[in-house]
């Protein structure tokens, strides 16, 4: 693991506000467990070990940044990796499938074994009887939730904070399924404020995220920025990221850390922060996916993401 530097972003804009802007690398702590992913694996592949189990199970998406990140971890850990993906058409030409979708193809060629299943059937993957028909499909496994999060990721997480990280007043992260933010909020202190970005459209999240905090006030969910939902880019979302990757030489994905870093932007032009405020924004990773994006934007005949 690599530890990760705080970079500090230069930008006549912030200049102008006033402000402080630093991006702690966690994309650089692995070249494919990198970010969030890391820390939250960290504690569950020791609780795996302790417990004796030979594979790993967990859901994902078909580009799924936690699903390519499982299936390195497990191979180089000695266990059996198997991925419940959802989407039941991807197994109607695997081969298809495997040569335009390049997360699956690295997943794959670490030792994963797919299941793909019906976007009705994967909703019901917190279910225990769903989980039963697993495991007389596949036998004994460790099971890591979707996206990684559970309590030992939520662990990991925590970790993401350092002392030196306390002179901060801001503390941004994009938001998946509210394990990150929630180690972050647990993490804080006391004068800071963790404002998270969802990629996800619906205020379902809120809920869950005071669930796992119990009691903190610290944070605050900015929903105006996932450009429509899960996946959804545009073009000047995609723009957002070049120029910024080329006037910081920081690459961001379209999926999280993009519209964080454009919604942490925007909130700096309506003047949110007041002025001397200190901001860090935790890079999460999920570069792997820009490959499969751009695949799709090809087809889509829309610029693509400079890698």
């Amino acid at each position: 693991m690599e530890i990760p530097r705080n970079q500090i972003v230069h930008h006549p804009l912030l200049e102008e506000k006033g402000l402080t802007l630093a991006v702690k690398r966690e994309d650089e702590i692995h070249p494919f467990i990198s970010g969030n992913k890391y820390r939250k694996l960290k504690y569950n592949l020791k609780e795996a070990t302790i417990l004796g189990a030979q594979t790993l199970l967990s859901f994902g998406g078909a580009y799924s940044n936690h699903i390519s990140a499982l299936s390195y971890a497990g191979r180089t850990h000695g266990f059996k990796t198997i991925g419940i993906i959802r989407g039941e058409e991807l197994a109607w030409d695997l081969n298809k499938t495997l040569a335009h979708n390049p997360t699956l193809r690295f997943a794959q060629d670490q030792g994963m074994e797919f299941s793909f299943v019906s976007r009705e059937a994967y909703r019901n993957k917190e279910n225990a009887e769903f989980v039963q028909m697993l495991q007389a499909e596949f036998g004994d496994f460790y099971l890591i939730p979707e996206g990684g999060t559970n309590e030992l990721a939520i662990k990991g997480c925590e970790e993401i904070m350092t002392a030196e990280d306390e002179q901060f007043d801001f503390i941004c992260v994009a938001i998946g399924t509210g394990g990150t933010i929630s180690g972050l909020i647990r993490k804080a202190a006391d004068h800071q404020k963790v404002l998270g970005f969802p990629s996800l459209k619906g205020g379902f999240l809120e809920a869950e995220i005071k669930e796992k905090t119990a009691g903190h006030k610290n944070w605050k969910l900015m929903d105006d920025y996932h450009f429509g939902g899960y996946a959804k880019v545009n073009e000047k979302l995609i723009s957002f990221i070049n120029d910024f990757n080329q006037q910081t030489t920081i690459p961001l994905d379209p999926i999280y850390t993009g519209k964080m870093m454009f919604g942490i932007m925007d909130l700096v032009q309506k003047d949110f922060f007041n002025r001397n405020s200190s901001i860090l924004m935790i890079h999460t990773g999920g570069l792997q996916g820009i490959e499969g994006m751009n695949q799709r934007l090809l087809n889509k005949k829309l610029p693509l993401i400079n890698v």
